[in-house]
């Protein structure tokens, strides 16, 4: 029976006829004449030993020569074994080689830097860290799913190609079908006529604004799905394509959704902490003591949540020199980020309350007039999770926003619809899958989070 080796290390069937297919780790041969193989599918994080006996047909010709990679169909008997460090082995019945492997095979028994795993991307998910990483990427995506079909929520699929700048901050693909050794002008200025949609467009920074069109008209609903930021970023934290999560609620306030998003975050945690023992260990092992801790910790401690100006003043009184002076009105920093959740607090932080000057125009304004409801959910470690907000839904204050902001109001005239045919309080909020990736596994790079990282001079693969 064909199984994958996490269903035989599991169910532990003594005595069962099997059959698995996968790579070679290593292979050891005996003096008493028969060959320890260690084979892995990508199914967990364990290998599983086979033990082929001399007596196989092709042990002299084929298994006597397998190296690190090779791919193989083994059948055999499911035994007890007898060596340390596993419960299980199969002794092979039948070996079949499907893919010999070079001797220069990349990937040995031995630790190799992530520098030079990035180097080789269609190799490294066969190394014990990078398929880890990719089994929690895969369980992270399931909850995600899962957390919001039970409460309701519908999926949909905003666009990817888009002519709204959501953020406002220009950091944009431009997507185009023009000829760009032979541009088309009009006027000194590109022909976008001429363009296959005829005007600009670009690869999304969020689903947000497609969002709320369906939030108000269905409800409660979430879109997850690929984002782009043209930032020229080379840092451990950003990336230009990643992965976002972006539930829109109707009839919610700020309040409804922090609620919202603390328990989203605990969930995940709890989901991971429950499914993947075996890769949370490796990570707390090898990766960054003391992560699953952490983790637990998170789920037990209350979020707690202060104003922006209170987080200032706490900032500036603080006896500590930062790099980034704090200064109401500015950008909260990483290392202002860390000082709350790790010194001050000791626990997660939500910070509501924002400067109207640093937000988007779509957060509702305070009444007075200066702040909006925002919110970031700041983590232990890596800082701002979460960004969200209540949106503003009053059209007359919507049109004071877009003109401070000197923003084209003609390029915004369906959002102000949804203002202009029965507006409803609402909110949402989004999460970067990669950044809580990071969170979870301990992880330092962003670029080990991601299958093929996208990054400043790097779109390999």
């Amino acid at each position: 029976m064909e199984k994958k080796i996490n269903q035989l290390l599991k169910e532990k069937s003594l005595g069962q006829e099997v059959e698995i297919r996968g790579w070679v780790r290593t292979r050891r041969d005996s003096k008493a004449g028969f060959s320890f193989i260690e084979v892995n599918d990508g199914s967990c994080l364990n290998s599983i030993q086979v033990i082929a006996q001399n007596d196989l047909s092709n042990y002299q010709n084929e298994i006597l020569k397998l190296s690190t990679g090779c791919s193989l169909k083994i059948t055999g008997t499911l035994t007890a074994s007898e060596g340390k460090g596993q419960d299980v082995e199969i002794k092979a019945t039948g070996i079949e080689v499907y893919g010999w492997s070079d001797p220069d095979f990349p990937l040995q028994k031995k630790r190799h830097s992530f520098e030079f795993l990035r180097e080789i991307a269609h190799l490294r998910p066969r190394s014990n860290t990078f398929g880890a990483i990719a089994r929690i990427r895969n369980g992270l995506s399931y909850a995600i799913h899962k957390f919001f079909q039970e409460k309701g929520f519908l999926y949909v699929h905003t666009p990817i190609i888009t002519a709204n700048d959501c953020e406002g901050a220009g950091e944009l693909f431009k997507v185009t079908s023009l000829d760009l050794e032979k541009i088309p002008k009009n006027n000194g200025k590109v022909d976008y006529g001429k363009d296959f949609f005829e005007t600009p467009v670009y690869l999304t920074v969020s689903g947000q604004l497609e969002g709320e069109i369906y939030a108000c008209a269905l409800g409660d609903i979430y879109t997850f799905g690929p984002t782009f930021r043209a930032e020229n970023s080379n840092t451990p934290r950003h990336l230009a394509e990643f992965w976002m999560i972006e539930p829109e609620m109707a009839f919610c306030d700020l309040e409804k959704d922090i609620s919202i998003a603390v328990e989203f975050i605990k969930y995940l945690l709890q989901y991971i902490l429950d499914q993947y023992p075996d890769e949370m260990a490796f990570f707390d092992k090898y990766i960054e003591s003391g992560t699953i801790g952490l983790l637990e910790k998170i789920l037990q401690k209350e979020f707690k949540v202060i104003t922006y100006t209170e987080a200032m003043d706490l900032l500036v009184k603080a006896k500590v020199t930062f790099e980034y002076i704090p200064e109401w009105g500015k950008h909260l920093q990483a290392e202002h980020e860390k000082y709350l959740t790790e010194e001050t607090f000791k626990s997660p932080v939500v910070v509501i309350d924002f400067p109207k000057v640093i937000k988007p125009f779509y957060m509702y304004v305070n009444d007075d007039d200066k702040t909006v409801r925002g919110m970031d959910v700041l983590l232990p470690r890596i800082g701002e999770i979460i960004g969200g907000s209540q949106r503003e839904h009053r059209i007359d204050i919507l049109r004071k926003r877009l003109k401070e902001l000197k923003m084209d109001p003609e390029n915004y005239t369906w959002f102000m619809d949804l203002r202009r045919y029965g507006t409803i309080p609402h909110s949402g909020f989004g999460l970067g899958l990669e950044r809580l990736l990071l969170f979870i596994s301990g992880m330092k790079n962003i670029r080990d989070v991601i299958p093929f990282p996208r990054t400043p001079g790097n779109a390999g693969f």
